[in-house]
């Protein structure tokens, strides 16, 4: 790996998709957190719109006034090339990013630029390994999927976590989360995208198996767990399909301090056992509507992308994400806690993963990685400084 000389470039970080919903909050975190210097920039297809949001952002911080924008649209590889090569860290809220995402992730990798996004779709994470993973480790590109609510707290929590327990030891955790948010057009478009594809995203994942070494000596798995009654937390634990548990599976085999033998299990934390029952017959009812085109285009039109919750729901949201684990004969629950899980914290989340990559002093890392294996403390530490709370509730 040599890593691509960035120093010359015109920008620190670019955002790009930032007059959409999720975008939108992002720039407006950054208006007011990003440091004094950062040279940073507002991307998107309608010129117009970034006009407006700089209006918006300089009544925040008079600073944002001269803010640079730059038009590309997603279909143009051109653009996504020249955008790509004149920053150092690009983001992107541009889902669903089996759609729209792919043009991006190759343009980074290809430039040596490093690659922030917000995707929970398993199958273009995969596919993104396979078709982009060795450009971007020949060029010194980190490409850092999953950086919001999907999967920051779950990953960083289990690196936090496994850094409280002995060394050299199998180690097994059960996380549990709780929250009392809902969700935006943009996250139902793709949800209903992925959940529409499960063949697809079997054979996504079997030819990433195929390609993806392994760990030597060192055992690494996130099996989908019964349901099951947890005394620690005192919720009962509803298995959860979502990303969070690969993206950690990934770290642990990146990172020999998970231990020779490391198990996660990933479950949604509900306190009555007929919610607990009711959320298993949720997701599978998802599953099939998404089958069904005609279907899924209804459910999209309720929630369109760019539409969510206002400031005064997302003002009352919570989070919280508990994890049970043992190891070396401890055993110890730590919990990652905050606000607005899916839009403010995941704006918040976004962001300092930028700042993170563009700012710190991180490892040298390139090719597809995790938040834990590319950031790791660094951001564990400046999202404890943003307000989420990392810490030890029995151990």
């Amino acid at each position: 790996m040599r890593r691509q000389d960035t120093s010359g470039r015109d920008h620190d970080l670019v955002l790009y998709g930032a007059t959409g919903f999720a975008g939108s909050l992002t720039a407006t975190y950054l208006a007011a957190h990003a440091p004094q210097g950062c040279r940073w920039a507002l991307a998107g297809r309608n010129t117009a719109k970034l006009e407006r949001l700089r209006d918006r952002l300089t009544a925040i911080n008079p600073d944002c006034a001269d803010l640079p924008l730059l038009r590309a649209d997603s279909g143009d590889p051109h653009a996504l090339r020249a955008l790509a090569a004149g920053t150092k860290v690009l983001v992107t809220t541009v889902g669903p990013y089996l759609l729209h995402g792919e043009p991006l992730v190759a343009a980074c990798a290809a430039a040596g630029t490093d690659y922030v996004d917000l995707t929970g779709e398993p199958e273009f994470i995969d596919r993104m390994y396979v078709r982009h993973d060795a450009t971007a480790r020949a060029s010194g590109a980190r490409l850092v999927h999953a950086c919001g609510f999907d999967s920051v707290p779950h990953d960083l929590g289990v690196l936090f976590t496994v850094g409280l327990l002995p060394e050299g030891v199998p180690v097994r955790i059960d996380g549990f989360v709780r929250t009392n948010a809902t969700f935006s057009g943009g996250t139902l478009a793709s949800a209903l995208t992925a959940a529409s594809r499960p063949v697809a995203m079997a054979q996504a994942a079997r030819e990433r198996q195929r390609a993806e070494p392994r760990p030597a000596g060192r055992t690494v798995r996130a099996p989908f767990g019964p349901p099951l009654r947890s005394d620690e937390t005192r919720t009962w634990g509803v298995p959860l399909p979502t990303l969070d548990p690969q993206v950690i599976a990934r770290s642990a085999a990146a990172l020999d301090r998970y231990g020779p033998d490391f198990r996660y299990r990933h479950y949604a934390g509900v306190r009555r056992l007929p919610v607990a029952v009711g959320g298993v017959m949720g997701v599978g009812a998802l599953c099939a509507v998404a089958q069904v085109p005609a279907a899924r285009r209804w459910l999209s039109r309720r929630l369109e992308p760019g539409e969510g919750p206002g400031p005064e729901r997302r003002a009352r949201s919570w989070f919280r994400v508990r994890f049970v684990a043992s190891g070396g004969g401890e055993r110890l629950i730590t919990e990652v806690a905050g606000g607005d899980p899916g839009y403010d914290e995941t704006a918040k989340m976004l962001a300092e993963s930028a700042l993170s990559l563009a700012f710190d002093d991180l490892p040298e890392t390139a090719g597809q990685v995790t938040t834990a294996v590319a950031m790791g403390d660094a951001l564990t530490a400046r999202l404890q400084d943003a307000g989420i709370t990392f810490r030890v509730v029995q151990g």
